[in-house]
């Protein structure tokens, strides 16, 4: 099998990478670091001892700290990859260990919230650089992790108004290195275009599988039994981190809110047609939503493999 991410740097792009938080984003991004030598040095924290102890077994970091604040220590590279929620009292701990013209970052999926959390509490010397790679499995834990995360999705930055431009480009070809597409937007843009594409489906995941479940007519086991791929698909984003999932959605509610109430409607007019029998406009619909997913192969962000194309990767 070729490799996809190519040789290694011949110099890393940082000397020191600290990684806060090591489930699924976090070990692959330590798999990508050293894959790509794209750090001297991996430091790995993690506020669950069970976690430290799975990351040194695995071998993925260089040093596994104990607390974050020993993690970033001497760090020219920080990412934050823990929950949403946990991303303020993480950067308070953190602040007064920061090195001065250090790069923190992060890659939660809501963007206006974590700058409010987390930008009151770094000095001044800190370029913080938000960011988010829209890659994922449902899967989460150290042992989740592999290389190829990163390949070909996109890394979208939301870097603060005055941000350094320098420090803005080293974060960016961090990501381009670790396979990634990147992209630049204001925070609160994108926290309403990711929305529609990822929290929105989620909530309409755990909604649909939550009334199957609640079905009291419909047995478990005939759920099980007679699941067809659509239901499998949404049993599969169902199965997503439910602590990550719920400060997703605590910490977007307003662009989450604006969505779901465009869906609605959107969903009322659908039952319209249905009730009336409006056939072409079904069809229009369909033919409409259709197209959507082949954009979506044509841009290499799906493959049209029966699997769609979901593979645990190749560590």
């Amino acid at each position: 099998m070729p490799d996809r991410l190519g040789a290694p740097l011949s110099e890393p792009l940082f000397e020191r990478l600290a990684l806060i938080g090591i489930g699924l984003i976090g070990s692959s991004l330590a798999h990508v670091s050293r894959r790509k030598g794209l750090a001297r040095t991996i430091v790995a924290a993690d506020a669950s001892a069970d976690v430290r102890a799975k990351v040194a077994e695995l071998g993925i970091a260089d040093h596994v700290a104990e607390t974050a604040a020993a993690a970033v220590e001497g760090a020219d590279l920080v990412i934050l990859c823990a929950p949403v929620g946990a991303m303020g009292a993480i950067a308070q701990e953190i602040g007064p260990h920061l090195a001065p013209g250090a790069i923190l970052s992060d890659v939660g999926s809501v963007k206006a919230s974590i700058i409010a959390a987390v930008a009151p509490h770094l000095p001044p010397s800190v370029h913080f650089i938000p960011a988010h790679p829209v890659a994922g499995t449902e899967y989460s834990g150290p042992e989740s992790g592999f290389s190829t995360l990163f390949f070909n999705r996109w890394s979208i930055l939301t870097p603060l108004e005055g941000a350094d431009p320098k420090a803005v480009a080293r974060l960016a070809a961090f990501w381009k290195t670790a396979g990634a597409n990147v992209e630049t937007m204001q925070p609160a843009h994108h926290d309403l275009v990711l929305a529609i594409t990822s929290h929105v489906p989620h909530l309409i995941a755990y909604n649909i599988v939550g009334t199957a479940a609640d079905l009291e007519e419909v047995t478990e086991s005939e759920v099980m039994k007679f699941s067809a791929g659509g239901f499998r698909d949404f049993t599969r984003i169902a199965a997503s981190d439910p602590i990550m999932w719920r400060d997703i959605f605590l910490n977007n509610k307003e662009a989450v809110l604006e969505m779901l109430g465009r869906f609605t409607e959107d969903l009322t007019a659908l039952q319209r047609m249905i009730r009336r029998g409006d056939g072409q406009g079904l069809s229009d619909l369909f033919t409409r939503t259709r197209a959507i997913r082949r954009g979506i192969i044509e841009q290499g962000q799906e493959t049209a493999a029966p699997d769609f194309g979901r593979r645990s990767g190749d560590g």
